[in-house]
């Protein structure tokens, strides 16, 4: 909408001079970088709980000369970071956004570090998704926090989004804890995780810790700092809205707080922080490819594209639209979406289509799997394991030697058959297709070499597989019975959004500024194009970004001059 006069605060319930929509990483490091510039901030979200889909996630963060790195000697030349992007990005994406990210990464990995809330620590061997590319990384540039016990949040514990990464009896594991237990069956270190594991569980029995870890920890250790910055941070408060002035500067919002319509102010700024379209159907049908439509998404189920029409209603630009970060996933039985990451590493398994052959390399990127499942059509698609498989090696959520239960059999997510032949009949391949696949995939996994596929070859394959294998990706299929798991292409979030410069600003269609408007995350056309860095390649540029928002923000006189408008 837009308003005559251009900045008059008693059109508004609240002023601020920066406002923030919604709570996720972005969001966040936005907030605790404008109050460390001075700026009156306030953050909304409208969930009931904060963190968005950073919570939920695996906390990983993407930000190559972090100081956790250099602290480690893990130091990159400039010029090997931005050839590694100009490589995956290939062309898609400003060469000045990217300079942004890059230049402004351990700035804000630099403020974060002054806090004594954030403790962070390399990730080390997990590798960049790319390792073999020019300025890849095989022993990778992820950071993820440290656990952290919620009870520090106090009043704000109870309004923390949960996730899937909290165990039984308050037993937590980060992300290099999963990758040992992953081989409990196979190796002294995946023995010893589990003896760390059972540990844990036993002192917080005593001690009555709430531990969370990744995205969790991370959102927990962010919203520690704004605490103590004095950001207030209001749930359940939806944005419907944006407010411009007779200039077409964005001055506020209209919200929806408490049954109650109410209009903030903001004399600076305002940054859309709102996710994706991840939950809307009408979008996912008009933007994505015909065979990702279906909402196979574990994004925060708040994220409905929220932002990105609201900027659009300004005449914003878009870009990426048709993209996401893809996931292949399981659905289970309860709706839960389940990711494949790990899994597709394990040895004895493929993956086939509808007509049993594989089409890609099972163990690649998420992302890259799943282009080429929607590029070739193979929906679904069939995870086919042994029984050897199922007891040496967790899959989707379900331990080794633990049967799958009943109700994924029920679905039709999983099937189980004495031979190869009945496994083909069960899920509707051709049964000499899918003997003639493994018999095929048998002789690479004597070889060690993936002839078809070259599983195996990357650092980024062989980070989950099992390293007592000639190939940590290979080994033979042969012992029934026979498991097959049906895999959707699902995604962490969409990636396409509003078009932005290198400061955060929304752009129109012509290549002007919305004044006054900024936007990160997974609310604007992603710095990474269709391809994704490493792990943590989400939440660091959206870090990052609001980062770059909040300085853009404060570094301007606008506010001056809409307080002398009102006087």
């Amino acid at each position: 909408m837009t308003d005559n006069n251009r900045f008059d605060t008693r059109q508004f319930e609240t002023v601020v001079d920066f406002l923030i929509v919604g709570s996720g990483g972005g969001g966040m490091a936005a907030g605790i970088t404008a109050a460390h510039s001075g700026l009156d901030t306030l953050i909304i979200d409208k969930g009931a709980t904060y963190g968005g889909s950073t919570a939920i996630s695996g906390g990983g963060i993407w930000i190559p000369n972090a100081p956790t790195l250099r602290a480690k000697g893990v130091v990159d030349k400039r010029s090997s970071i931005r050839r590694y992007l100009d490589v995956i990005t290939d062309g898609k994406v400003p060469a000045d956004r990217l300079d942004a990210f890059v230049d402004n990464g351990p700035a804000l990995m630099e403020l974060l570090d002054k806090s004594p809330h954030m403790k962070l620590y390399w990730v080390k061997g997990y590798s960049d998704y790319h390792p073999e590319f020019e300025g890849g990384s095989a022993l990778g540039r992820t950071i993820e926090c440290k656990p952290f016990d919620t009870r520090a949040l106090k009043e704000d514990e109870k309004f923390q989004r949960p996730n899937s990464m909290k165990g039984p009896l308050g037993l937590w594991v980060t992300s290099k804890d999963y990758h040992d237990l992953a081989m409990v069956k196979r190796t002294w270190k995946g023995r010893r995780a589990s003896l760390v594991a059972a540990w844990r569980v036993s002192s917080n029995v005593i001690r009555r810790r709430h531990m969370a870890t990744g995205g969790r920890a991370l959102v927990a250790r962010m919203r520690m700092v704004l605490k103590d910055a004095g950001v207030p941070l209001w749930l359940k408060t939806s944005m419907t809205e944006l407010i411009t002035d007779d200039r077409g500067t964005v001055i506020g919002v209209v919200a929806e707080r408490d049954g109650t319509t109410i209009r903030i102010g903001a004399r600076r700024g305002v940054l859309l922080a709102t996710g994706g379209f991840d939950h809307n159907k009408e979008m996912r049908a008009q933007y994505l490819p015909r065979h990702g439509v279906a909402d196979v998404s574990s994004g925060a189920r708040e994220n409905v594209g929220d932002g990105i029409v609201a900027g659009q209603r300004l005449g914003a630009a878009v870009d990426l639209m048709d993209d996401a970060w893809w996931m292949p996933s399981v659905l289970h039985p309860m709706g839960a979406v389940i990711p494949l990451v790990s899994e597709r590493c394990i040895p004895p398994s493929v993956i086939v289509n509808s007509a049993g052959k594989r089409f890609t390399n099972e163990s690649a990127p998420y992302v890259n799997f799943v282009h080429e499942q929607l590029e070739g059509g193979h929906i679904p698609a069939w995870f086919i394991m042994d029984t050897k498989a199922k007891n040496r090696y967790p899959f989707a959520q379900v331990l080794p030697n633990v049967p799958f239960p009943q109700g994924f059999y029920d679905s039709g997510v999983v099937h189980k058959a004495d031979t190869l032949r009945e496994l083909a009949e069960a899920i509707g391949v051709p049964a000499d297709a899918l003997v003639e696949t493994i018999d095929r995939f048998n002789g690479f996994a004597r070889s060690g070499v993936d002839e078809d596929f070259g599983r195996g070859e990357s650092a980024y394959d062989r980070y989950y597989g099992d390293p007592t294998m000639k190939n940590p990706n290979l080994d033979e299929i042969v012992k029934g019975p026979f498991y097959a798991i049906r895999c959707e292409a699902g995604d962490l979030g969409t990636k396409g959004g509003l078009v932005c410069d290198a400061d955060s600003r929304v752009l129109r269609e012509d290549g002007t500024v919305i004044d006054g408007l900024y936007a990160t995350g997974n609310t604007s056309a992603s710095v990474m194009g269709n391809e994704y860095a490493g792990a943590g390649a989400t939440i660091g540029p959206s870090m990052v970004f609001g980062y770059i928002a909040a300085r853009h923000v404060s570094a301007t006189e606008r506010g001056a001059t809409l307080d002398s408008a009102t006087a």
